[in-house]
């Protein structure tokens, strides 16, 4: 049987996850504190993982109700505390310290700052699948993957690549309910250099990639939309909430079903 087994939101985008046993969705379809803040620069250019390697260095947890944030570096030590309400310019000095160019702490509660804007819902994908993909790789385990692709959610008791399933073809999107909260799967998702890299140390994995790809590809199960694939650079499920599941709440052990695919135009919330 499908379940919800993990919750993650990212409450720095491009730091550490906070695991968490329930999750609310919020405006626009993400969970709540899921990429609350962003670092930025001067000309609000996302300081990530895409730009620079150093984020991979930085440590950091949060107190209970994401009001304050520890950060250290594993290489440095010496760990530091920011009240994230009334003194976030610490936190924001401490952060310059570690990149060029200085770094600012933008805010946005309704539902933070997804890469995509479009297909704000949270990622998707299955423990079967971490463990496969792990696999590939002798000196990678199935802990450091899931901070290698820093997935929201985390399907148990399927098969590997089970989330392949989410989604269709350009035309229709796969209606799926994780216990009552509707949502919509709409492709795979395409990964960038991040999943590449050591998430400790930002060491590049210099066969990652091609090893992934081939087996990407070897391995496609006969259930995927192989049309979804212009490279094989594709794991984890993109997926849109519609607005009538806003303020709704995921819990760990949710159960999944799969409603079925819908034309595009026609919108689960229609049903």
């Amino acid at each position: 049987m499908a379940r919800l087994a993990r919750i993650a939101v990212f409450p720095i985008k491009s730091l550490d996850p906070v695991a968490c046993d329930t999750a609310r969705i919020v405006e626009n379809g993400g969970l709540e504190h899921d990429r609350e803040y962003a670092m930025v620069d001067a000309d609000d250019r996302y300081i990530n993982g895409k730009r620079t390697p150093k984020v991979h260095r930085i440590r950091s947890t949060f107190d209970p109700g994401f009001s304050a944030v520890t950060l250290h570096r594993e290489d440095v030590g010496g760990a530091e505390r920011f009240d994230l309400e009334t003194d976030r310019e610490s936190a924001e000095s401490w952060l310059s310290s570690q990149f060029d160019p200085p770094v600012q702490l933008k805010r946005e509660t309704a539902g933070g700052f997804p890469d995509d804007t479009t297909l704000s819902g949270p990622t998707l994908i299955s423990t079967g699948t971490l463990r496969e993909v792990a696999s590939w790789f002798p000196d990678i385990g199935v802990e450091e993957l899931r901070l290698r692709l820093r997935a929201n959610l985390e399907i148990d008791g399927v098969p590997p690549f089970w989330e392949d399933r989410l989604f269709a073809d350009h035309d229709h999107l796969v209606a799926f309910e994780i216990g009552d909260v509707l949502f919509e799967g709409i492709n795979p998702c395409q990964r960038c250099v991040v999943p590449t890299r050591d998430p400790h140390t930002g060491e590049a994995h210099d066969e990652f990639q091609r090893v992934f790809v081939e087996k990407r590809e070897e391995m496609l199960p006969e259930w995927t939309d192989s049309d979804r694939f212009d490279h094989f650079f594709r794991l984890m499920l993109n997926t849109q909430v519609p607005e009538s599941a806003w303020g709704a709440e995921l819990a760990v052990g949710d159960e999944v079903e799969i409603l079925g695919e819908r034309p595009v135009e026609e919108r689960s919330e229609s049903a």
